[in-house]
């Protein structure tokens, strides 16, 4: 150690930094395509290349029970740093890599989740099915399709709000009205297939089977899933979260423009946050690309308050890894077995990026649902990832980004 140590610091064309640069962005951030996790690579390197980890009870784990068993040993030879490896915990915690204890909540939620998966795959499929099964079928099928409104009159909608140069969520609307409609064309088209096949009417081929396999088991069916917005929710909370997004655009139709918006309700959420920035642009006759939003945590609750004359109140994103606290007005840890918080409605305020103001903050990345996961589509945008959003801190960014903090529009459950 004592070696490593002297040939480190004598080392002054390569320091630490650059030790950690080179390992983190060219050795192993080479095979990171997606920049949140090269990030979260560097940040977790952080905590073992610093001349500190060098010293002798250097302690790699912060907080959380067990800590001291994660200390720079007290070792010279090749068998004393093999008793210290032995020594070590079977089962490593969370907090060692800078996660916050719940994290083994949603480790051990997500290994039940595949395995029922796992389990219903490997199901019999009941060839022909019973009198009972397909009239409960049958019965589910009814149900999802009584709840589904018409389909959005989309050339009334383009008449009460048509294309303006300085409203351009009237172009949001519109856009959002026609996926919507997609997305229940195809639920209410395959659902009234299903019940034909149940009764022999229609065949029952491959997509309909899938279909009815995933109605009797509570999954999203991969029929809707093509034309759907991200969604990690079982089918009852699919379901609700489908006619809760339809009724809050028939509601903007309805009473006009929302003073305040439910993100998570965008199929599209990167349209949205455009033509907010829009508005303002074409307002002030600012080019666009020199414009960004400064985020501030409102007080108020929706519908209490007019719309702001610059930007939008936004409403309905929740925190994982960590909590707000409306006490202190910066990020907190989170309570314990409490996994997500929703945060307050927040204004996001478009202006000159040379005028935002300069505060302490995390740049916590915003996502559609928590998987985190994306395909980039043709236009250029994540399937699932939004933005950065700054959240006000005390602490500094890479604690944040181990302890994997990060906003998501819509819950698993």
């Amino acid at each position: 150690m004592r070696q490593l140590r002297s040939f480190l610091e004598s080392y002054e064309t390569m320091p630490m930094e650059a030790l950690k640069y080179c390992t983190g962005e060219c050795n192993y951030g080479g095979r990171v395509t997606d920049d949140k996790d090269r990030r979260c690579l560097m940040a977790l390197l952080s905590n073992f290349y610093n001349f500190d980890a060098l010293n002798v009870g250097y302690t790699f784990q912060r907080s959380g029970a067990g800590a001291e068993n994660y200390q720079q040993p007290q070792a010279e030879t090749h068998e004393e740093y093999l008793n210290a490896l032995r020594a070590l915990p079977q089962f490593a915690s969370p907090e060692v890599f800078g996660l916050h204890a719940n994290a083994a909540i949603t480790k051990e939620l997500k290994e039940t989740r595949e395995l029922f998966e796992a389990i219903l795959l490997t199901q019999s499929r009941a060839g022909g099915g019973g009198g009972g099964s397909d009239d409960l079928l049958a019965s589910i099928a009814e149900d999802i399709a009584s709840k589904l409104p018409a389909d959005f009159d989309l050339d009334a909608a383009q008449a009460l709000y048509p294309v303006q140069y300085l409203q351009s969520m009237n172009t949001v609307l519109h856009q959002e009205l026609i996926r919507f409609n997609r997305l229940t064309v195809i639920v209410r088209a395959s659902l009234a297939n299903l019940k034909k096949a149940i009764k022999g009417l229609v065949v029952m081929d491959a997509d309909l089977e899938a279909l009815a396999n995933a109605l009797m088991t509570g999954a999203r069916p991969a029929m809707w899933m093509k034309r759907s917005y991200p969604s990690l929710k079982p089918l009852g909370g699919y379901v609700t979260d489908m006619m809760r997004r339809l009724k809050f655009f028939a509601d903007w139709i309805k009473d006009g423009i929302p003073a305040d918006f439910w993100i998570s309700g965008f199929f599209f959420t990167q349209a949205f946050l455009t033509g907010a920035m829009q508005n303002f642009a074409r307002k002030n006759k600012l080019p666009i690309d020199q414009i960004d939003f400064a985020f501030s945590m409102l007080t108020i609750k929706p519908g209490e308050a007019p719309a702001p004359d610059d930007g939008v109140h936004v409403f309905g994103m929740y925190l994982e890894g960590a909590r707000y606290s409306g006490e202190t007005g910066v990020l907190a840890e989170c309570e314990p077995k409490v996994l997500f918080t929703e945060i307050p409605m927040m204004w996001f305020e478009p202006m000159e990026e040379a005028n935002i103001p300069a505060k302490s903050f995390y740049n916590c990345p915003l996502y559609k649902e928590s998987a985190r996961r994306g395909v980039l589509a043709t236009t250029g945008h994540s399937s699932n990832f939004v933005m950065f959003l700054r959240v006000p801190t005390t602490e500094e960014q890479k604690h944040w980004i181990t302890r994997g903090c990060a906003l998501v529009n819509s819950l698993p459950d």
